[in-house]
């Protein structure tokens, strides 16, 4: 094997780096370095950590420990290749030390040194708890319905789709994207909103869901470094109608099955398919729910007639038989009076 005299301890090498055996190489560098100590400040409420002033969302706290480490850790500008080992070993929920393991590639020989440090966990609260806490809010969202009152199902719904659309930009970095309180009252709910960026997306997926429209409104609050503050009010209106509303437009009665932007559903006294925009349904009148639907006898079937009794004087009337109608004579069936007269609704299975 050639070798070669190293010009500074004048041993033999099989090759130099930098101009010295490997040995004398080494005297002089230094793979990787870290500080003994290390802080990593932790939310005490949401867990979120502290990077250069900007809080964000790593996961366990084991994760965050790891994480410190790595962002503290300096390798060698000449490594390549480089491959960690982090092993952290807590103490306390508050101390942890952590070993290090560090191979690369300098100088295409491969080096190894192994660390270590302790991490110090410091727990405070984020700019986001804080605001909550405090009651911060740029928006208020006001959950309406047009004509009537919400349900407790929907305003369930509406809360839902708001927490599923808040953890999202909360996940992309948006530290506003809070609820900080809501406020039950006789005509819906009032969500305070962190930001009216958050509240504008909130909006947006429940009538992309539900149906309805929303107006947006801004108040000015003040001055803040010389700007102007102001606060947005977003009202949201659910649609008039639901699923299962038995309506009557236009000389149709209808049975609502979808209603967001578009409306979909089936004319009772045809069995027909009904679709259409939900501006279309504007005059409709409500006669009832499928739930609240009277019940009356049927006396008997004869080809495409019903013979029932009228719910309310009890006189045999004919009535036309729906489509998909399957009952028999001497059972009671759900029926609805309208203008036309009384309507037999057929199941909506």
């Amino acid at each position: 094997m050639n070798s070669t005299i190293c010009p500074k301890c004048g041993k033999g090498t099989p090759r130099l780096f930098q101009g010295r055996c490997k040995s004398c190489f080494l005297e002089n560098f230094t793979l990787a370095e870290i500080p003994q100590v290390l802080h990593a400040k932790i939310c005490a409420t949401c867990g979120a950590r502290n990077v250069r002033n900007r809080w964000v969302n790593e996961g366990s706290l084991e994760d965050i420990v790891i994480q410190t480490a790595e962002d503290a850790l300096f390798v060698h500008e000449m490594a390549g290749d480089i491959e960690l080992y982090i092993e952290p070993h807590a103490r306390t929920p508050y101390l942890y030390k952590v070993h290090i393991e560090v191979d690369a590639n300098v100088l295409d020989e491969m080096f190894h040194q192994d660390l270590e440090t302790e991490i110090r966990v410091v727990r405070e609260a984020c700019d986001m708890c804080s605001r909550i806490s405090g009651g911060y809010f740029e928006a208020i969202i006001q959950i309406r319905a047009a004509n009537r009152i919400p349900t407790d199902e929907e305003k369930n719904e509406c809360l839902e789709i708001a927490a599923v659309v808040l953890e999202r930009l909360c996940n992309k970095g948006d530290r506003l994207a809070f609820i900080s309180s809501s406020l039950e009252i006789k005509e819906g709910t009032d969500l305070y909103v962190g930001s009216s960026n958050a509240a504008r997306h909130i909006c947006r997926e429940i009538t992309s869901r539900l149906g309805g429209t929303f107006t947006e409104s801004a108040s000015l609050q003040g001055m803040k470094d010389g700007k102007n503050v102001y606060r947005t009010t977003l009202s949201l209106r659910l649609p008039e109608f639901m699923p299962q509303d038995i309506i009557e437009h236009k000389g149709r009665v209808i049975e609502v099955r979808k209603f967001g932007k578009n409306v979909t559903g089936i004319d009772i006294e045809t069995g027909s398919r009904f679709t259409g925009k939900a501006d279309e349904l504007e005059g409709a009148t409500l006669l009832t729910k499928r739930k609240d639907l009277r019940k009356t006898m049927l006396v008997a079937i004869e080809n495409d007639d019903l013979l029932v009794l009228d719910p309310d004087t009890y006189e045999t009337v004919t009535i036309k038989k729906p489509v998909m109608f399957n009952a028999e004579a001497g059972t009671e069936i759900p029926v609805v009076k309208t203008e036309k007269g009384i309507l037999a609704v057929p199941d909506n299975s």
